[in-house]
């Protein structure tokens, strides 16, 4: 038995390195049931924006983040949520460029996020089915046909790094019949494109933030994930 898991695993493990931030069609999820307040009703209890500094993790040193430069709504906070959702599901709102992790008692950890370009989006419900700590990234061949530059990285992908575009974590989402959606949250080096609509199609973080989501996560069904356009 511990050999066919062990197979699995792997199975699981090459299909995910293979899979980059794509658009690709997936199939229809369920009709999405969620009670999210507009963003001007959510009061917020607790800002972490002395939590940006320079981070020592996993042989890596990320450097601390100029975070006085960014927009004071985007910091890491606790914020007032009332939602229908179950504790440590993770609500992505795009328009609001937020990312919400539910918590007990009507509150979510609220981070700024950045989104895709217009026609690199998608929504609906699915889950965390793997993570992966300072991830290789493998662009689709759709991006490497706009940007021959990273051409070279779809076969055998870009290595982990300060300069990786997957940043510091990756947290893999598949749909509810199990299919990989192409769909990553994801840390990224370019701090400065939070809270705008820059990224391929993903949902990118700042690495600080990101080792704080990856952190509350455990990889399964019962961990959702809702993407709202």
């Amino acid at each position: 038995m511990r050999t066919r898991n062990a197979l699995l695993l792997c199975s699981l493990a090459a299909m995910l390195a293979a899979a980059g931030c794509s658009t690709a069609p997936v199939s229809p999820v369920p009709p999405l049931a969620y009670a999210s307040p507009p963003p001007a009703t959510v009061a917020v209890n607790e800002i972490f924006s002395d939590s940006y500094g320079p981070v020592e993790d996993n042989g890596y040193a990320l450097p601390a983040i100029p975070i006085n430069k960014v927009d004071k709504r985007f910091h890491r906070q606790i914020v007032d949520y009332p939602t229908n959702e179950k504790p440590g599901t993770i609500i992505v709102n795009t328009p609001t460029r937020f990312l919400y992790y539910v918590l007990p008692g009507g509150k979510a950890v609220r981070y700024g996020i950045g989104v895709g370009k217009q026609g690199f989006a998608w929504e609906g419900r699915a889950y965390i089915a793997w993570k992966q700590e300072w991830p290789t990234w493998h662009p689709p061949k759709e991006m490497a046909v706009r940007r021959p530059d990273v051409a070279q990285y779809v076969e055998n992908g870009m290595g982990p790094g300060l300069r990786n575009p997957l940043g510091a974590r990756a947290l893999y989402l598949f749909n509810e019949q199990g299919q990989d959606t192409l769909f990553r949250l994801h840390g990224t080096p370019e701090w400065n494109t939070i809270g705008t609509a820059a990224s391929s199609g993903c949902i990118r973080m700042m690495n600080q933030d990101v080792i704080d989501l990856y952190s509350r996560v455990r990889p399964g069904r019962t961990a959702q994930v809702i993407v709202q356009q």
